[in-house]
Protein backbone atom coordinates (compact mmCIF):
# COMPACT_ATOMS: atom_id res chain seq x y z
CA UNK A 1 0.00 0.00 0.00
CA UNK A 2 1.04 3.60 -0.50
CA UNK A 3 1.61 5.68 1.98
CA UNK A 4 -1.38 8.66 2.01
CA UNK A 5 0.67 11.22 2.57
CA UNK A 6 3.59 12.79 0.49
CA UNK A 7 7.09 12.57 2.20
CA UNK A 8 7.15 16.43 3.06
CA UNK A 9 3.84 16.10 5.25
CA UNK A 10 4.63 12.38 6.07
CA UNK A 11 8.38 13.95 7.65
CA UNK A 12 6.21 17.41 9.24
CA UNK A 13 3.97 14.29 11.12
CA UNK A 14 7.00 12.12 11.89
CA UNK A 15 9.19 15.58 13.60
CA UNK A 16 5.82 16.45 16.36
CA UNK A 17 6.36 12.57 17.77
CA UNK A 18 8.13 13.67 21.04
CA UNK A 19 10.28 11.14 22.97
CA UNK A 20 9.67 13.04 26.57
CA UNK A 21 7.44 14.82 28.16
CA UNK A 22 4.67 12.65 26.12
CA UNK A 23 0.63 13.04 27.25
CA UNK A 24 0.86 9.56 28.61
CA UNK A 25 4.36 10.75 30.91
CA UNK A 26 3.55 13.90 31.87
CA UNK A 27 0.20 11.98 33.44
CA UNK A 28 1.89 8.99 35.51
CA UNK A 29 4.27 11.98 36.50
CA UNK A 30 1.29 14.21 37.65
CA UNK A 31 -0.23 11.08 39.31
CA UNK A 32 2.92 9.77 41.15
CA UNK A 33 3.74 13.39 42.27
CA UNK A 34 -0.16 13.36 43.62
CA UNK A 35 0.39 10.44 45.46
CA UNK A 36 3.62 11.50 47.08
CA UNK A 37 6.13 10.05 45.38
CA UNK A 38 9.18 12.13 44.00
CA UNK A 39 11.53 10.87 41.14
CA UNK A 40 14.25 12.24 39.24
CA UNK A 41 13.35 12.15 34.76
CA UNK A 42 15.44 10.70 32.44
CA UNK A 43 18.65 10.07 34.54
CA UNK A 44 21.19 9.15 31.38
CA UNK A 45 23.19 7.53 33.36
CA UNK A 46 21.12 4.44 33.73
CA UNK A 47 20.35 2.08 30.32
CA UNK A 48 17.10 3.29 28.78
CA UNK A 49 17.15 6.71 30.58
CA UNK A 50 14.43 6.00 32.30
CA UNK A 51 11.67 8.20 32.76
CA UNK A 52 10.89 8.31 36.05
CA UNK A 53 13.47 7.50 38.72
CA UNK A 54 13.09 6.71 42.41
CA UNK A 55 16.72 6.66 43.88
CA UNK A 56 16.39 5.46 47.01
CA UNK A 57 13.40 2.72 46.33
CA UNK A 58 16.39 1.83 43.65
CA UNK A 59 12.93 1.64 41.19
CA UNK A 60 12.42 3.10 37.57
CA UNK A 61 9.21 3.38 35.89
CA UNK A 62 8.98 3.72 31.80
CA UNK A 63 5.94 5.02 30.16
CA UNK A 64 6.30 3.09 26.84
CA UNK A 65 4.10 4.05 23.75
CA UNK A 66 1.83 1.12 22.64
CA UNK A 67 2.64 1.41 18.83
CA UNK A 68 5.99 2.52 19.16
CA UNK A 69 6.83 -0.42 21.71
CA UNK A 70 5.19 -3.17 20.59
CA UNK A 71 2.60 -3.65 23.71
CA UNK A 72 1.76 -6.88 23.29
CA UNK A 73 -1.47 -7.43 25.51
CA UNK A 74 -4.25 -8.50 23.13
CA UNK A 75 -6.66 -5.97 24.24
CA UNK A 76 -5.14 -3.04 23.53
CA UNK A 77 -6.80 -1.21 21.00
CA UNK A 78 -3.34 0.96 19.97
CA UNK A 79 -0.77 -0.99 18.65
CA UNK A 80 -1.56 -1.56 15.42
CA UNK A 81 1.05 -2.41 12.32
CA UNK A 82 1.56 0.63 9.50
CA UNK A 83 -0.44 0.26 6.45
CA UNK A 84 2.68 1.04 4.39
CA UNK A 85 6.18 0.55 4.25
CA UNK A 86 6.40 -2.60 5.96
CA UNK A 87 9.82 -3.00 5.07
CA UNK A 88 10.83 -0.27 6.94
CA UNK A 89 8.49 -0.37 10.36
CA UNK A 90 9.10 -4.05 11.11
CA UNK A 91 12.48 -3.88 11.82
CA UNK A 92 12.15 -0.31 13.44
CA UNK A 93 9.36 -1.36 15.73
CA UNK A 94 10.97 -4.91 17.07
CA UNK A 95 14.23 -3.12 16.91
CA UNK A 96 12.57 -0.78 19.85
CA UNK A 97 11.39 -3.79 21.44
CA UNK A 98 14.67 -6.01 21.98
CA UNK A 99 16.68 -2.15 23.06
CA UNK A 100 13.56 -2.03 25.64
CA UNK A 101 14.05 -5.67 27.06
CA UNK A 102 17.65 -5.09 26.77
CA UNK A 103 17.74 -2.01 29.01
CA UNK A 104 15.19 -3.39 31.67
CA UNK A 105 17.75 -6.52 31.42
CA UNK A 106 20.88 -4.49 32.39
CA UNK A 107 18.97 -2.28 35.14
CA UNK A 108 17.87 -5.31 36.54
CA UNK A 109 21.27 -6.31 36.68
CA UNK A 110 22.66 -3.62 38.38
CA UNK A 111 19.94 -3.98 41.09
CA UNK A 112 16.96 -1.50 39.76
CA UNK A 113 13.36 -2.47 39.61
CA UNK A 114 11.60 -2.11 36.35
CA UNK A 115 8.13 -1.11 35.71
CA UNK A 116 6.19 -0.15 32.11
CA UNK A 117 3.74 1.67 32.18
CA UNK A 118 1.79 1.33 28.78
CA UNK A 119 0.07 4.14 27.05
CA UNK A 120 -3.45 2.44 27.43
CA UNK A 121 -3.40 1.85 31.09
CA UNK A 122 -2.45 5.72 31.53
CA UNK A 123 -6.34 6.29 30.41
CA UNK A 124 -7.36 5.09 33.67
CA UNK A 125 -6.28 6.68 36.75
CA UNK A 126 -7.64 4.27 39.16
CA UNK A 127 -5.37 1.32 37.03
CA UNK A 128 -2.27 3.97 36.99
CA UNK A 129 -2.27 4.53 40.95
CA UNK A 130 -3.00 1.01 41.61
CA UNK A 131 -0.02 -0.05 39.70
CA UNK A 132 2.39 2.80 40.71
CA UNK A 133 1.66 2.04 44.68
CA UNK A 134 2.19 -1.57 44.49
CA UNK A 135 5.31 -1.28 42.72
CA UNK A 136 6.91 1.77 44.98
CA UNK A 137 5.50 0.45 48.29
CA UNK A 138 6.28 -3.22 47.91
CA UNK A 139 10.00 -4.37 49.16
CA UNK A 140 12.39 -6.23 46.54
Amino acid sequence: MVDTLDPASRSIRMSKIRAKDTRPELRVRRLAHRLGYRYRLHLSSLPGSPDLVFGPRRKVIFVHGCFWHRHTDPDCKLVRLPKSRLDFWLPKLEANKERDDRNAFELRKLGWDVLVIWECQTRNDDTMERLITQFLDHES
